[in-house]
C-alpha cells in the first residue's frame, strides 16, 4: 500500500501544492483538513495514525522526541522531517514524491525520515 501523507500545521503550504501537482494521485491531507492548527504535537501524531497517515513536519526541534515517545505505546505510520533551513521547497517535493514512489507504508511504519538525505531511521 502506498503511504498517505498528513501536513503539519507548520508545513509550508507550497510543499502540499506542489507536491500534489508533481504527483497528482498522492493522497496528502492538508493541516486545515483535520484541523491542527494550535494542537499538541502528541495529540497531531494520534490524529495522523487514526488515519494511516505519515505527519510530514518542519518541527525539528521537538516532533521528534513526541514520536519516539508516541510508539512506545502505539503505532504510528512514521514521520518526515523537513529543516526549513536547509531544505528549499522545490527539494522538499522532490523528496516527498520519491518517497511516495518507492516506498511502502509498512516501510516507514515507527520510523523517521530526515529530508533531504532521505534517512530512514
Amino acid at each position: 500500500m502506498k503511504i498517505r501523507l498528513q501536513a503539519d500545521a507548520d508545513l509550508k503550504h507550497a510543499i502540499v501544492a506542489g507536491t500534489l501537482r508533481r504527483a497528482a494521485s498522492l493522497d496528502f491531507r492538508r493541516a486545515e483538513a483535520v484541523p491542527l492548527e494550535g494542537l499538541d504535537d502528541s495529540t497531531v501524531l494520534a490524529l495522523a495514525a487514526e488515519d494511516g497517515r505519515v505527519l510530514v513536519s518542519h518541527d525539528v526541534n521537538t516532533m521528534e522526541w513526541h514520536f519516539r515517545e508516541f510508539i512506545q505505546k502505539q503505532t504510528s505510520p512514521g514521520l518526515v522531517l523537513i529543516p526549513q533551513k536547509r531544505v528549499g521547497i522545490g527539494q522538499a517535493i522532490e523528496g516527498l514524491v520519491l518517497l511516495w514512489e518507492v516506498l511502502d507504508a509498512a516501510d516507514l511504519e515507527n520510523r523517521v525520515c530526515s529530508l533531504p538525505s532521505l534517512v530512514i531511521y
